[in-house]
């Protein structure tokens, strides 16, 4: 029987089982009797979506009887694409991985243009595999071969550049990294659409994400997280106490903290890490704290009495200082202590990203700036004709 034949027997044999899915094998007989190669490969891409093509061997039979006819002939990005949805549904995560090696394999060989894409892509979800089964020695060599391999393409797919930041947050996950995780998945974020992303899938990364956001040891910036749409996901879950501790946690509030502590107090017990990590919890919000203390004040009047910070991150005086000394070396701020006037005149506070309130306070700032250099403006014009009659 030859290849066009063993194709059409396939494609009607599947309609006879599933009439409901007669009209997407006809039109996919349809295309590859034109030879209309990427009509096919975008009906193809719709067909591996539709929920019935999710349940079963569908996908791996479609592979094997009826793409791999034509496999060739199609972008190889998009046969990488359609791969991982055929990988996705072996029940043998062994047989999965020596499927897609299988595929990179015949991307490489064909060497067509842009190859390097699918098979970064394609060993990316391998590299995801090792992860899921715990090899986390083999997922690691391969991602480190992953990010040279990014790093030389000039243009990668967005679809690549997510594949190799999932991965990543996923290793760093599994290694409860939790500031490497943070940085990587939202990395991953700026590549791929959130409302792409499965509902539970959503609301699952944004609250990994919240959670390694709090956890992680370097990160001070709430900010980005709190205005990405994919936290949205968290109202009205069991996860909305998050979104209010994110909030506490980016404007430095040490009382409304203390007050979301008492009240979700059994959801926050819920979650090992976090009571693993109070201590380093407390002092995080605190030094948020100070940091909010000087980004509310004028950049030329930074100086600020130890006791007022006191007064506010609820500290001694003795434990302003500590909290002073770590701001200085991880380098949120920069600045001088002076212990004997007992105040410290910052000179510099990291960038952060700003939310629409903080925006709007900048904009005040801004104003009130303008109009400073404006009466300095008035005031050298007066100067400037007695100045030149004193010449």
């Amino acid at each position: 029987m030859s290849s066009s034949a063993q194709v059409d027997a396939f494609l009607n044999g599947q309609a006879s089982k599933q009439p409901e899915l007669a009209e997407v094998f006809a039109e996919l007989r349809s295309f590859y009797e034109r030879k209309l190669w990427h009509e096919l490969t975008m009906k193809l891409e719709e067909a591996v979506a539709l929920p019935a093509f999710q349940q079963g061997d569908l996908l791996i039979q479609l592979y094997h009887n009826f793409l791999v006819d034509f496999e060739h002939r199609i972008s190889p990005l998009k046969l990488g694409h359609l791969a991982v949805a055929v990988s996705s549904r072996y029940t043998d995560r062994a047989a999965a991985v020596a499927f897609m090696e299988q595929v990179v394999e015949k991307i490489a060989e064909q060497r067509q243009h842009g190859h390097e894409e699918p098979v970064l892509y394609l060993r990316m979800h391998v590299a995801l595999l090792h992860v899921h089964e715990g090899r986390s020695a083999q997922a690691r060599e391969m991602v480190r071969d992953g990010k040279g391999a990014l790093d030389a393409m000039a243009s990668p797919d967005p679809s690549v550049s997510a594949a190799y930041y999932y991965v990543c947050s996923q290793y760093h996950k599994a290694k409860q990294e939790f500031a490497e995780f943070y940085r990587h998945g939202m990395l991953y974020l700026a590549f791929v659409s959130s409302e792409s992303l499965p509902e539970a899938t959503r609301r699952d990364l944004a609250a990994d994400l919240a959670l390694a956001a709090l956890l992680g040891e370097d990160l001070y910036n709430f900010a980005e997280l709190i205005a990405h749409p994919i936290v949205k996901t968290l109202e009205n879950t069991e996860f909305a106490w998050l979104l209010a501790i994110l909030a506490a946690f980016n404007d430095g509030d040490l009382h409304a903290y203390d007050a979301l502590c008492e009240k979700h107090a059994a959801a926050l017990n819920a979650q090992p890490a976090l009571v693993a990590n109070e201590r380093r919890l407390r002092e995080k919000i605190t030094i948020t704290c100070l940091l909010q203390i000087v980004f509310k004040l004028p950049a030329d009047h930074r100086e600020i009495a130890l006791e007022d910070i006191a007064l506010e991150t609820k500290l001694s005086v003795d434990g302003v200082e500590y909290l002073l000394m770590k701001a200085l070396s991880v380098r949120l701020i920069e600045g001088v202590v002076d212990q004997v006037a007992g105040v410290v005149n910052v000179t510099w506070i990291q960038p952060r990203v700003l939310l629409k309130p903080q925006i709007s306070e900048l904009s005040d700032r801004l104003e009130g700036w303008i109009e400073k250099v404006k009466d300095v403006g008035t005031s050298l014009q007066e100067e400037i004709p007695e100045l030149a009659t004193m010449a």
